[in-house]
C-alpha cells in the first residue's frame, strides 16, 4: 500500500520549525496570488513552462505537486510567492519552509528531465509595487537527492502510521453496523439516497422531517461509502452550535455500539472560542503558546491522533498538555481527521480552510450540509462586505502619522459619494471606482505599516484594515448578483456619516464550485421547499438529485389550526393583542402544558406577554430577551420540563425557532403569530427588485419563501417523535391564502 502526499503538505510537516508567527500577514488574496503568478510568468522567456506537474517516490511514499515555473533556457525552476509589505520582516522559518519546497521540486525536476544540476529560485513578488526579489541558488542533483530523501524519511514514520490507521478505519467502516436496532420511518430512505448520491458522484437535496434522525441517517451511509468510493474525509457542516453537538453525539453513538471504530472525529470551533489568550497576538513574542509552537507540534499531533473524539474539550486538554495553541492544533488535525464537524464558513467562505486543504491535497471528500435552508443567508453574509464611515473618522484622529494621509483621502472620496445621495438609503448599479482606488491605497499603506510595526496589529485599526481588505475583495467580484448601497445618517445640518455595503444577493456562483468539488454534497433540512428557490440561490448542479422523505408522523398527531380572524400586520398589531392573549389562555385552560409562542419582533412579543401576565397571572411565562448568551439560552430551555406548565415567548427565526429538541410533554404546542416575512425596509425592497430581475419572482424569493420556512421550522419543534402529540396555531389571515397553504408540509391536516 502506498501513501500519496503533496509537496507543500510534506514540507509543512517536515520543515516548519520555531514560533507560530502571523505578523507577516495577511497574505495576498487567492485572486491577487493568481495575478501575481501570471505577471511573473509574462516576464519570462517564450519557452517558460507554467505549472509543471512533478512526482516521485521514496519507498512506499508518493510525492506529487506542481512547480510554479521552469525556464529551460536558464535551467531554472522557480517557486513564486506573492506578498505585501516589507520582505525583510518575513520570519526566518517562513523562508526556510519555502526553500524546502523548491528543493523538493528541484529534485523531482532533475529526475523528470534527467538533469545532473539545476538552478533553484525563490521569487518574491510584491503585489503592490509589482517588483520581484529573486533568490537564486545552484544545486547539483546529488545534493538535492539526499535532501528529498531526508524529508521523506522524516514523514515516512507518520505516513506508515496513517496507512495503518486508514486500513483499520476502512476495515471497520466496511463491517460497520447501524447503531440502532432498526431504522426509523423515513431514515432508511434518507440513508439509501445519500449512499446512492455518493456512489454516483452527484449532489443531493434531501427534505426530511424533523425527528427521523437525519444526522446519523446521513453520516452512517457515508461511512459505509468510505471504502467503495475511496473517500479521504467527510465534512459535516452546520450553521449553529446545536448542529455540531448533534453530529458529535452521533459519533459517540457509533463508538458506543462499535467498540472497534477507529474513526478520528474532529470538532472545529471559531478562533475566539478556542483562544486561551484573547489579549495576546499570535506570535512568539506575545503568546506563550505560539512560542516554539512548531517545535512542540509533532508530540502534540501524535497525542491528538490517538484521541478518537477530538471535540473542543478533548483537543484543548491535549494542546495544553503540550503547551501549544488549541486553535492551531485543531487546524493541524483537520489534515488527519476522518470526520470533521465544523461551521459552514470552514468550507464555503472565501479563504475556507477545509476547502483549501481538500484542493491542495486532492482529497476525495463527501460534504454534508446540515439545516441547509440556513446556507442562503449565511453565504450572502460571507460574500458581502461593509464599511462604516464613523469608524473611519474616529481612526483618523488616533491613527499613526504614516496612515493619516491615506485615511483622509479615503474619507474625501467617501464624502464625494454623498453628492448623489438623495434619500437616507440608496442603491447603485455600479461600483464606487474612485473610492475603491483610495481604499486599495489605504489598505496597502496599512499593510506596510503593520509589517513595520507588528505591535499595532490589534484593536480598531486592525479591524478596519481587515474590513477594507474584505471590501476590496468583494468589489473585485461585483456583478448583477450584488447590490452596492449607501445608508446615510445625519447627525446635524453639517455632520453626517454613512455605511457602504457591497451586498451579495445570489451566492450561487461561489457555492456551486464548492459543492461540485466534492465527490458528493448532500444538503438536508426539514424545509427545502420550494426546491427551485434553493437550487437557484445555491447554484446546485442541473443533475442534483432530490428526495422529499415521507413524514413518519400521522396527521392526527398534530392539530394545525389557521386563526384567520386575526391579522398580525404591523398596522393591525395593537388590535391583535387582546385576541391573541385570549387564544393562548383558552388553549392553556383546555390543555395545560408547555407551549412556545412565536412573534415577529421583541416589541410585539413583550406587548402580548405583558397583557397575558396582567390578565392571567396564574400562567407561567418565560421570555426570550435580546442578545441572550449561550448559558441564558440553555436556562430558558431548561424551564420546559416534563412536569412544568407555561408559555415561552420567542422571536420567530431566532435561537428557539429551530435546532432545539423538547420531546414529549416538554412541548405540546406552538402559537405562531406572524407569517415570518422579512421586515419591509429599503434593503429588502431592493433585494426584491434584483430577485425579480433575475428570477421573475421578487416577492416570493425575498419575502414569502424565507418567511414560511421559518414558520415550518418553528412548528417542527412540537412533534419530535412518533409518540408526541400537539397543536400548532397559525395566527394570521394570510395563512388561508392558497399559495401560502401549498408551502406548508403535505402531511399536515389544516383546519
Amino acid at each position: 500500500m502506498s501513501y500519496s502526499v503533496a509537496v507543500r503538505a510534506l514540507c509543512e510537516f517536515t520543515a516548519k520549525v520555531g514560533d507560530l508567527d502571523l505578523r507577516f500577514t495577511p497574505s495576498p488574496s487567492a485572486q491577487e496570488g493568481i495575478v501575481g503568478h501570471r505577471t511573473v510568468a509574462s516576464r519570462r522567456s517564450p519557452h517558460y513552462q507554467n505549472e509543471v506537474a512533478l512526482e516521485g517516490e521514496y519507498q512506499q511514499l508518493k510525492v506529487r505537486g506542481r512547480a510554479d515555473g521552469y525556464d529551460p533556457d536558464t535551467n531554472r525552476l522557480e517557486e513564486v510567492k506573492t506578498y505585501r509589505g516589507d520582505l525583510d520582516a518575513q520570519p526566518a522559518n517562513h523562508r526556510q519552509l519555502h526553500w524546502a519546497q523548491v528543493k523538493v521540486y528541484g529534485w523531482l525536476m532533475c529526475q523528470k528531465l534527467g538533469l545532473t544540476e539545476i538552478n533553484l529560485a525563490l521569487v518574491y513578488f510584491d503585489i503592490v509595487g509589482e517588483g520581484e526579489t529573486l533568490l537564486n541558488q545552484h544545486f547539483k542533483a546529488v545534493e538535492l537527492e539526499p535532501f528529498f530523501n531526508q524529508q521523506c524519511a522524516l514523514f515516512l514514520g507518520w505516513a506508515e502510521q496513517e496507512m495503518q490507521h486508514r486500513q483499520a478505519r476502512n476495515s471497520v467502516a466496511h463491517h460497520l453496523g447501524f447503531p440502532h436496532a432498526e431504522f426509523r420511518a423515513g431514515q432508511r430512505v434518507l440513508a439509501e439516497s445519500v449512499y446512492k448520491a455518493v456512489s454516483t458522484g452527484r449532489c443531493l437535496m434531501a427534505q426530511a422531517p424533523t425527528g427521523i434522525g437525519k444526522t446519523i441517517g446521513t453520516i452512517f451511509p457515508l461511512l459505509k461509502a468510505l471504502v467503495p468510493q475511496q473517500l479521504d474525509k467527510i465534512f459535516f457542516l452546520t450553521a449553529k452550535t446545536p448542529g455540531r453537538k448533534l453530529a458529535l453525539d452521533a459519533a459517540q453513538v457509533l463508538y458506543a455500539n462499535n467498540q472497534d471504530v477507529s474513526l478520528r472525529v474532529l470538532e472545529l470551533v471559531a478562533r475566539d472560542k478556542a483562544c486561551e489568550h484573547l489579549d495576546k497576538a499570535c506570535h512568539g513574542d506575545s503568546c506563550p503558546l505560539a512560542k516554539g509552537f512548531y517545535d512542540r507540534l509533532p508530540a502534540a499531533r501524535t497525542a491528538a491522533s490517538k484521541v478518537r473524539l477530538l471535540d473542543q474539550r478533548n483537543l484543548r486538554d491535549v494542546a495544553l498538555a503540550h503547551n501549544v495553541c488549541p486553535y492551531y492544533l485543531s487546524q493541524e488535525m483537520a489534515r488527519w481527521a476522518d470526520l470533521v464537524v465544523a461551521d459552514y464558513n470552514y468550507y464555503f467562505d472565501f479563504g475556507a480552510m477545509l476547502f483549501g486543504l481538500a484542493q491542495l491535497n486532492q482529497w476525495r471528500v463527501a460534504v454534508l450540509v446540515d439545516e441547509a435552508h440556513n446556507l442562503v443567508e449565511r453565504a450572502r453574509a460571507m460574500y458581502s462586505a461593509s464599511l462604516d464611515q464613523y469608524r473611519l473618522k474616529t481612526l483618523r484622529d488616533t491613527a499613526p502619522e504614516a496612515l493619516k494621509k491615506p485615511l483622509q483621502r479615503l474619507n474625501r472620496e467617501w464624502n464625494a459619494l454623498h453628492k448623489d445621495q438623495i434619500a437616507p438609503y440608496q442603491a447603485y448599479t455600479a461600483r464606487p471606482e474612485k473610492l475603491l482606488q483610495a481604499l486599495s491605497l489605504c489598505a496597502s499603506t496599512m499593510g506596510d505599516y503593520f509589517n513595520d510595526h507588528p505591535e499595532a496589529l490589534s484593536g480598531d485599526l486592525q479591524a478596519f484594515y481587515f474590513e477594507a481588505l474584505q471590501f476590496s475583495k468583494v468589489a473585485e467580484l461585483f456583478n448583477e448578483h450584488f447590490i452596492f448601497d449607501i445608508s446615510k445618517r445625519q447627525f446635524s445640518t453639517k455632520r453626517s456619516s454613512s455605511t457602504l455595503c457591497l451586498r451579495n444577493v445570489v451566492p450561487a456562483e461561489f457555492i456551486r464550485p464548492r459543492l461540485t468539488a466534492a465527490r458528493s454534497s448532500v444538503l438536508f433540512s426539514a424545509t427545502l421547499s420550494p426546491r427551485h428557490y434553493y437550487a437557484d440561490l445555491l447554484g446546485l448542479p442541473a443533475d442534483t438529485a432530490w428526495i422529499d422523505v415521507e413524514s413518519p408522523f400521522k396527521a392526527e398527531q398534530l392539530h394545525v389550526r389557521i386563526v384567520d380572524e386575526i391579522s398580525t400586520r404591523f398596522a393591525h398589531r395593537s388590535a391583535s393583542l387582546e385576541p391573541i392573549v385570549e387564544l393562548i389562555a383558552d388553549q392553556f385552560a383546555k390543555q395545560p402544558g408547555n407551549y412556545l409562542a412565536f412573534f415577529s419582533s421583541f416589541d410585539y412579543l413583550q406587548q402580548v406577554a405583558q397583557l397575558l401576565a396582567g390578565q392571567y397571572p396564574h400562567i407561567a411565562l418565560w421570555q426570550q430577551s435580546r442578545g441572550m448568551a449561550e448559558a441564558e439560552r440553555q436556562a430558558f430551555l431548561e424551564q420546559f420540563t416534563q412536569h412544568s406548565q407555561g408559555v415561552g415567548f420567542a422571536v420567530l427565526g431566532g435561537a428557539f425557532g429551530e435546532g432545539i429538541d423538547l420531546p414529549g410533554s416538554r412541548l405540546i404546542g406552538a402559537f405562531i403569530a406572524t407569517l415570518g416575512l422579512p421586515q419591509l425596509n429599503p434593503v429588502n425592497e431592493q433585494m426584491k427588485l434584483r430577485m425579480g430581475a433575475i428570477f421573475g419572482a421578487g416577492y416570493d424569493y425575498t419575502y414569502l419563501y424565507p418567511g414560511i420556512q421559518k414558520v415550518v421550522q418553528a412548528a417542527g419543534r412540537v412533534i419530535r417523535s412518533q409518540h408526541d402529540r400537539g397543536v400548532v396555531m397559525l395566527i394570521d389571515d394570510r395563512f388561508g391564502e392558497p399559495r401560502v397553504r401549498q408551502l406548508l408540509p403535505g402531511w399536515w391536516e389544516v383546519s
